[in-house]
């Protein structure tokens, strides 16, 4: 390929790209499935130019991007943690895996050529796509909410089987072993063995060489050392039969207790960001249109099939382990998809035989498919999430609203809720906060607070606390996605009544804004002027001139600041 066109593809791309990601965008869909759809255009099964038509080749390199992603919540995700969610990893991860993969075996058998095979097809499509499950959570600021927890504990353990079903292959195509030539035992042994070395590398090796490139201020070999340490996990774990994300996110488990923390993920997170979008793109280049309308109504069928068994199977058993019927709905629309591991264990099935070409082809379409549309099925699941949580609101919150009562409501009990509670407290300004945090309820209940164990991004919740007596409500919850909704579903019920709330940034505030925010705090720019400030006063310069200057970045509702962001076209 010659630089002209090498220049006129990605042109081309990066065109179709922004175009479907704004539309996307706009519609409330997300940026994934614009980016689905600039795959399918621009891939070898569309009517248009194309890209290219080594679609595999560029999967497997823009898979890299995958592993980013799982170093970097890695890296988030203290060992603490993983431990606490052990009992959802092997209990609530297992039984998915199972008995989705049960049914879903029991209405393959009349579309395979054996039971075998039907095994094979049932749990791998009962798995679940780590990439766009994971990349949705962030976007929406969900990654610890308890949809986040729960979705991320179930991924977990589909990546852990990934063993046996890579060595089911295999023994369905009557070798006996994995595909590298080793026994069943030979290969769990040898992935425990790689995954100790990664506990040493990454406890006591990598950190001592990071410390040395630090202190001789070497930018680029620290760099190239963070990369190296992902790239070698994920190679460890893809030789032991595992998959590569699995290995960057030990990695990253491992790495996240070093002082380094955050400059290992401000170096990462470009690169994720970029390979994941070529990800996407990819992925919608594997979709072919051709082999959908060959006979769409089988396929569409399959697609609805599974995709229904899984959501139904999920539901059924989140609510059987106890887990509130919203955050069963959510979490079972969001993993109803199939994942991207199909694409590996269908390959190989076929290239040893074990499937034939057609059902090679039917089942990547419905993976692909099923990509495709998990967008909005996941926006399904929000408004189906809302409308039938039918838990009782006694079991939702002890609080009975008084008549008499006026006063502020507080949503969110963590560090900003209680001390915005202190200072009502201080100043006699009577007040209720509700937090979903168990742990923050009675914290606040000890201190002889009205707190309160509430949801209040729930309607029918919202028509229960009183809200028509309140003179303000101060939202404080860390997730923008959840500010948003309680601050929208407040303004339809009480359109005069005053919202206040705290947000990230100017970006988060003006979104906060759109949805009927009253006034919102964009705690980066508070926080930077506050920094400045002190610097000012520290400098000499005396109180009455500081205020005067921070009067004038306040004015006009931040506008100065609002100036100054939009002039770097960046958020910090």
């Amino acid at each position: 390929m010659t630089n002209a066109e090498l220049l006129n593809s990605t042109l081309y791309l990066i065109v179709v790209a922004t175009v479907l990601i704004t539309l996307s965008k706009y519609l409330g869909l997300g940026s994934i499935l614009g980016l689905l759809v600039a795959g399918v255009i621009v891939g070898p099964y569309s009517p248009g130019p194309i890209l290219t038509d080594k679609v595999e080749a560029v999967r497997h390199i823009t898979e890299f991007g995958v592993v980013l992603l799982l170093f970097v919540i890695g890296l988030e995700m203290q060992p603490k943690k993983l431990w606490s969610m052990r009992k959802e990893v092997f209990g609530l991860g297992s039984a998915q895996i199972l008995v989705s993969g049960f049914f879903i075996f029991l209405y393959s058998v009349f579309y395979s050529s054996s039971w075998q095979v039907a095994i094979l097809v049932g749990l791998t499509f009962a798995l679940s796509s780590t990439a766009f499950v994971m990349q949705i959570l962030q976007e929406k600021g969900e990654l610890y909410s308890p949809m986040g927890k729960s979705s991320f504990s179930i991924l977990l353990m589909q990546d852990l089987a990934v063993v046996p079903l890579l060595a089911l292959v295999p023994i369905l195509a009557d070798k006996g072993n994995l595909t590298d030539g080793h026994p069943l035992w030979q290969q769990i042994l040898i992935a425990v063995a790689l995954i100790l070395l990664l506990l040493v590398l990454g406890k006591f090796v990598i950190p001592k060489v990071l410390d040395y490139l630090a202190r001789n201020q070497n930018k680029d070999a620290f760099f190239f050392s963070v990369i190296l340490s992902v790239v070698f996990a994920a190679w460890a774990m893809e030789h032991a039969g595992l998959s590569m994300a699995l290995g960057a996110f030990i990695m990253g488990m491992i790495l996240s207790s070093s002082r380094y923390h955050y400059q290992i993920q401000a170096h990462v997170e470009p690169y994720k960001g970029l390979l994941m979008t070529l990800f996407f793109v990819a992925v919608g280049m594997s979709i072919d249109l051709k082999a959908m309308l060959n006979d769409p109504l089988i396929l569409v069928q399959h697609l609805v099939v599974i995709m229904g068994i899984k959501i139904v199977v999920l539901f059924s058993i989140m609510l059987f382990m106890g887990y509130k019927r919203s955050t069963a709905i959510s979490v079972s629309f969001l993993l109803a998809q199939s994942g991207e591991f199909g694409f590996v264990v269908f390959g190989a099935a076929k290239a040893l035989g074990v499937i034939s070409d057609e059902m090679f082809v039917a089942a990547v379409t419905i993976i692909s498919f099923s990509m495709l549309i998990t967008p909005i099925v996941v926006n399904i699941s929000e408004k189906l999430s809302i409308k039938f949580d039918t838990t009782p609101i006694e079991i939702k919150s002890a609080y009975v609203p008084n008549d008499e009562w006026e006063g502020v409501i507080i949503a969110g009990y963590g560090r900003v809720g209680r001390l915005v509670a202190t200072m009502l407290n201080h100043a006699n300004v009577p007040f209720v906060a509700f937090d979903i945090d168990p742990q923050r309820v009675e914290l606040g209940q000890k201190e002889g607070r009205a707190v309160y164990y509430g949801e209040l991004s729930n309607l029918d919740f919202l028509s229960q606390i009183g809200l028509e007596k309140a003179q303000a409500v101060i939202v404080t919850v860390d997730s923008h996605h959840t500010s948003s909704k309680i601050v929208s579903h407040i303004r339809n019920q009480f359109p005069s009544l005053r919202i206040l709330s705290r947000t990230k940034n100017m970006k988060t505030r003006d979104a906060l804004l759109s949805h009927g925010a009253s006034w919102a705090m964009p705690e980066s720019s508070e926080g930077s002027l506050r920094l400045g400030a002190e610097t000012l006063l520290n400098l000499g310069r005396t109180r009455e001139e500081v205020i005067e200057i921070l009067t004038y970045f306040r004015k006009d509702d931040y506008e100065t600041i609002r100036k100054l962001h939009n002039g770097l076209n960046n958020e910090d």
